[in-house]
């Protein structure tokens, strides 16, 4: 009995001192992706982790594989508040089913920044993000003019419930109602967030429309299946293709023509900026309400400029 007694008094001595060891001795601020599987994520991380470097803070980073998985994306947020980080950053893979779970986080006291996609929630510190709004008029006007203001175009889209990508798509059709009643959009579909699903939808949509004239895809995976389709089909440069986001394949399709434009945005800064936001916030300091960052053009012309080229292949990757 008394060693039975002593074994508990040595365990229960053990978890004191690792508790003690434990004890953080820098503000913790988690950050929740959409999902961890994407390169636009990736940078984002890499971006996260400068600002930590550069506030002295520590990051705990985590997330859902991929976009469609909401519920995992919920039971992250409830761990990280249960753990008590210090601050919360959240890129929300559904803008309603995700307010609840970042509610909870506010109302226990730890300041959240929503980043990239928003929610239909108020009471945040900072929105961080592209205007994507802005970038959806962008790619209207831009396949508009690949087109020459007449034609049949698509656009194959994200997923239900992304506000991001949602905002983009609404303004790519707003836009090309209003400014080119010329062009007709004669197909819509979903990638679902999945090269191999947008892909299908691409293919679905070149079968639907041969006489199709350009096509428009609003994010990563989508963009990747669409130009896989084109190039299956061997229609690159008969088709004018606009994406959004970037990878290495990206950037070999814009050289050999399959895509037309490229829409980037700068998920580093995105990063960077969301901690930033958190880190002034547990300063006693008050962070801009909203950052709109402006997407950038790029077109095969421009992949030699140096920040073309610092955009497209940064350094964290170099180091990984």
């Amino acid at each position: 009995m008394q060693s039975k007694l002593r074994v508990r008094i040595v365990l229960l001595l053990i978890a004191l001192v690792l508790s003690s060891c434990q004890k953080r001795t820098k503000k913790l601020i988690g950050v929740v992706p959409k999902a961890t599987s994407h390169l636009f994520f990736m940078s984002i991380h890499a971006g996260a982790l400068d600002a930590a470097r550069d506030f002295g803070v520590d990051i705990l980073w985590n997330g859902p594989r991929e976009e469609t998985e909401f519920s995992r994306q919920i039971e992250i947020v409830d761990s990280m508040v249960a753990q008590r980080v210090d601050a919360l950053a959240i890129s929300a893979t559904d803008h309603t089913a995700l307010v609840a779970p970042v509610k909870r986080a506010m109302d226990a006291g730890i300041p959240v920044t929503v980043f990239d996609s928003g929610l239909d929630l108020t009471g945040y510190v900072t929105f961080v993000a592209t205007d994507n709004y802005g970038a959806g008029v962008i790619a209207a006007r831009k396949l508009a003019e690949l087109v020459n203001g007449k034609g049949k175009v698509a656009e194959l889209m994200h997923k239900p419930g992304g506000m991001s990508t949602g905002d983009r798509e609404r303004a790519f059709e707003a836009t090309m109602a209003k400014e080119f009643p010329a062009i007709r959009i004669v197909d819509r579909r979903y990638g679902m967030a999945d090269r191999a699903k947008s892909r299908d939808a691409a293919e679905n949509i070149l079968t639907a429309h041969p006489d199709l004239d350009g096509l428009f895809a609003s994010a990563e995976a989508n963009s990747l299946g669409a130009m896989q389709a084109i190039k299956a089909r061997g229609m690159s440069g008969k088709i004018k293709l606009v994406t959004f986001d970037f990878s290495d394949e990206h950037v070999a399709a814009l050289k050999d023509g399959t895509i037309d434009v490229m829409l980037v945005q700068d998920p580093h800064r995105i990063g960077y900026e969301a901690v930033h936001s958190l880190v002034m916030k547990l300063n006693g300091e008050t962070p801009p309400r909203q950052m709109d960052l402006k997407a950038r053009v790029i077109v095969k012309q421009d992949l030699d400029k140096p920040d073309v080229q610092a955009l497209l292949f940064p350094k964290w990757r170099d180091q990984k």
